[in-house]
């Protein structure tokens, strides 16, 4: 190996990627009550980068491990967590996200919304989401 090489002794970089296609898209990113869910600020931070807009909508149970405040101030865009914060549109605001997304994206995704989703429940904002929009499914 040569000595200038730019290789850092077979390690790999920790950083995650999320590469999502050139073009500009409207991502709605739910977040669910996991442990896992503080690392949907990295994910936000990615996605807004790479030029996305992103609008975070969170369980209550989410709330309880990562606070509305950071992610809003990440995506810039205000964080929906309850039905209770659309007052201020005559058009209910997740029909209006639903409507938009190019993507919906659930990280992390618990068992428990996967099985609200599977039986068609909405109770929260997430569920409503998720159940009426039209963003097609990507691979």
């Amino acid at each position: 190996m040569e000595p200038n090489s730019k290789r850092r002794g077979g390690k790999t970089s920790a950083r995650k990627v999320v590469n999502i296609p050139a073009k500009k898209i409207t991502v709605v990113l739910g977040v669910t009550g996991s442990i896992a869910a503080y690392k949907s600020a990295e994910l936000t931070s990615l996605l807004v980068k790479q030029g996305h807009e992103v609008f975070v909508v969170m369980t209550q149970d989410a709330t309880e491990f990562i606070a509305p405040l950071t992610l809003q101030t990440l995506s810039k865009n205000p964080v929906i967590t309850s039905f209770y914060d659309e007052k201020e549109n005559w058009r209910p605001g997740h029909i209006d996200l639903a409507d938009r997304a190019n993507l919906l994206l659930i990280a992390p995704a618990t068992a428990h919304i996967i099985a609200e989703l599977a039986h068609g429940l909405a109770g929260h904002p997430l569920a409503a989401i998720t159940l009426a929009t039209r963003a097609p499914p990507r691979r």
